[in-house]
């Protein structure tokens, strides 16, 4: 096994011995030797549970009463969408508060992730449709100056280079608030500035970017997303996200003409053609006007995974375990927990899933490529049940699989 870097917490690292091991678990024998066992966890977010940190330490503590001389790693993980944020801190990056605006333009401190002159931002913590809660949806009232904020954020740390997480948005104003946040003017036909609200969209008719804070003309973006809608038509921001933002079929046409207005303003001002670029849907379409900066638009579980070193953790380990809220067919389409299965099959590595519920028959698990899995839902507090669901998973696996000490 290589070694990991050192920015990869380590909760535990002693030898494994029979004694020690619970019913079931055996200790891995090379020769004569003991060798400690090498386990991964890189959980997703259980959405609306359990933050992908938080699912990792729960899973840890699962691992630990089942083996309790394992050497433990957590590389929670993330897509791009809630609990990106606290990936990158669960993997050792500072945190640092922003003061940013919600969605609907009420104060509040988030956190941005810091290491170097790196920072990651996300949409979901700032003005996201978690930060609402259970407040009324104003879909047309909703915007992205937090995200510009908490960007303003990073910049005052340094960051010579930001990552924007954009899944989870609360907004379709095509990221006009994150612009004006960082200093650009919304103009309408008369040279009044505009607010840069889905509302308001279809009014802009200029953009001024002379104000525009000048550290980004040294600084390189990167938006994270795993969509590939283009900004506006039948495909696009507001015609496929906008209802689950509460918006009505009248608001919806209403945000649709308001991002083909903006495609043409960013096309005049900076000269980019971003309508029907892969990807500038995402966030409400806040992905256009980042690609407008001249940001680029990359899909998230991969480039988080990569970020964090995924593969050379996998690759060092004796066995992995993911999991998410919900195991289905759209985990093997763009989930973080479907990529870090994907990088435990190309490396030979065992790994099992703990989700809080599997919508996928066995014979599909298999396919996948798991090696053991278990569902937490159901009654309980949800770290716990994930602790019990992981003790159990591991243990079924070491009997199955492990050699038996003598």
């Amino acid at each position: 096994m290589s070694t990991l870097p050192s920015s990869f917490p380590v909760l535990s690292g002693t030898d494994v011995h029979p004694d020690a091991c619970p019913s079931g678990a055996r200790a891995i024998t090379v020769g004569r030797e003991m060798q400690t066992i090498h386990v991964v966890l890189a959980p997703n977010a259980f959405k609306g549970t359990l933050t992908s940190l938080e699912a990792a330490h729960a899973m840890a503590t699962g691992v630990r009463t089942a083996l309790p001389g394992a050497a433990i790693r957590l590389l929670p993980i993330a897509d791009g969408g809630d609990g990106s944020v606290d990936a990158f801190i669960g993997a050792g990056y500072r945190a640092v508060g922003a003061p940013v605006r919600d969605a609907l333009g009420r104060r509040h401190l988030a956190t941005i992730a810091v290491r170097g002159d790196e920072a990651v931002v996300e949409i979901a913590n700032t003005c996201g449709l978690a930060i609402l809660g259970s407040q009324p949806r104003r879909p047309l009232d909703a915007c992205t100056l937090g995200l510009g904020d908490a960007i303003r954020s990073a910049l005052d740390t340094g960051a010579a280079r930001i990552v924007v997480c954009l899944g989870g948005s609360a907004s379709t104003d095509g990221g006009a608030g994150m612009l004006v946040a960082l200093g650009a003017r919304l103009l309408d036909a008369l040279g009044h500035e505009v607010e840069p609200t889905g509302r308001e969209l279809h009014r802009v008719r200029s953009l001024d970017l002379d104000g525009l804070d000048p550290r980004l003309s040294t600084c390189a973006l990167t938006v994270l997303a795993d969509v590939s809608n283009p900004l506006y038509g039948s495909s696009g921001a507001a015609q496929v996200f906008a209802a689950q933002k509460g918006a009505t079929p009248e608001e919806i046409a209403l945000l649709d003409s308001g991002l083909v207005t903006w495609a043409r303003v960013l096309h005049e001002e900076t000269g980019m053609q971003v309508a029907s670029l892969p990807g500038s849907g995402a966030a409400g379409g806040t992905a256009a006007a980042a690609a407008a900066l001249g940001a680029a638009i990359r899909p998230g579980s991969r480039t988080i995974a990569a970020m964090l070193n995924l593969e050379e953790a996998v690759a060092a380990s004796d066995v992995v375990l993911t999991g998410e809220g919900r195991l289905d067919e759209q985990t093997r389409h763009g989930k973080g927990s479907g990529h870090v299965i994907d990088v435990a099959r190309t490396a030979n590595v065992p790994v099992l899933a703990v989700c809080g519920r599997i919508d996928l028959t066995p014979a599909e698990l298999e396919d996948l490529g798991l090696a053991g899995w278990a569902e937490s839902g159901g009654a309980g507090a949800p770290a716990q049940a994930l602790e019990q669901a992981t003790a159990g998973a591991l243990r079924s696996w070491l009997a199955a699989s492990a050699p038996q000490s003598r």
